[in-house]
């Protein structure tokens, strides 16, 4: 599956602003549905770089048109894991995603890229192949809960994250029961809005987005702090 470029407009939050906020998406906006009964879901990601850390220090210089690959999945259900190539350019993010075999995450999560890529879908193909060239291997885990909201017009995404937190434990992505470490203090989160061409203004407006801070956060590169 693959996706054109959309804005992405990332904010940090305090605990008061968050709550006020979700008050203003809750009467706006519908919930994803993919939160099920508790509104929220956990999201776990293993972050993928070279040997050199190109991507980390990409993101840290703000090159523009950076990628990234990571695995992920959600809760606790490691059966169902997508290999996730994520690219960015001028403020504007395009993803590709394909799902995974459990022996295809295990050789990733051991550091190994399958070599035979016959029989494989083009899109799975490519991006294998583009992991190989770099040779990339799994570096962190990224864990945070997620309060995510939907709006049709524009095709936007609200999302509150929260407890964002890293762990080096790369080998044990798929138990699930790996150690983590907070990587920003007690109450703050990350707001990220998307959207395609435009973003309904009552929208804008109601989320105080001219009076948010906005910030360039990067998940994976807060989390590589912790384990440099």
């Amino acid at each position: 599956m693959s996706s054109r470029y959309r804005h992405e407009y990332k904010y940090l939050t305090d605990s008061v602003q968050e709550a006020i906020l979700l008050i203003r998406a809750e009467g706006l906006m519908a919930r994803d549905p993919h939160a099920g009964e508790t509104g929220s879901y956990l999201v776990r990601s293993l972050y993928f770089d070279d040997p050199e850390d190109g991507c980390l220090w990409e993101n840290e210089n703000g090159t523009d048109l950076r990628t990234k690959f990571r695995l992920r999945y959600y809760g606790t259900d490691s059966t169902s894991v997508c290999l996730e190539k994520k690219q960015k350019i001028h403020g504007m993010t395009a993803k590709e995603s394909c799902p995974l075999s459990g022996q295809e995450c295990m050789l990733l999560t051991e550091g190994k890229i399958p070599e035979d890529v016959s029989g494989m879908p083009e899109q799975k193909q490519r991006m294998f192949l583009e992991m190989r060239l770099k040779g990339l291997e799994p570096k962190v885990i990224v864990t945070y809960e997620r309060i995510p909201f939907i709006y049709p017009g524009g095709n936007v995404r609200v999302t509150f994250d929260r407890n964002i937190s890293s762990s080096g434990e790369t080998g044990r992505f798929l138990q699930g029961d790996y150690a983590v470490r907070p990587v920003l203090a007690q109450g703050t989160g990350v707001l990220e809005v998307k959207w395609d061409e435009v973003l309904p203004l009552h929208i804008k407006e109601a989320m105080g987005l001219d009076t948010l801070i906005w910030t360039a956060f990067s998940k994976y590169g807060m989390c590589r702090t912790y384990h440099l």
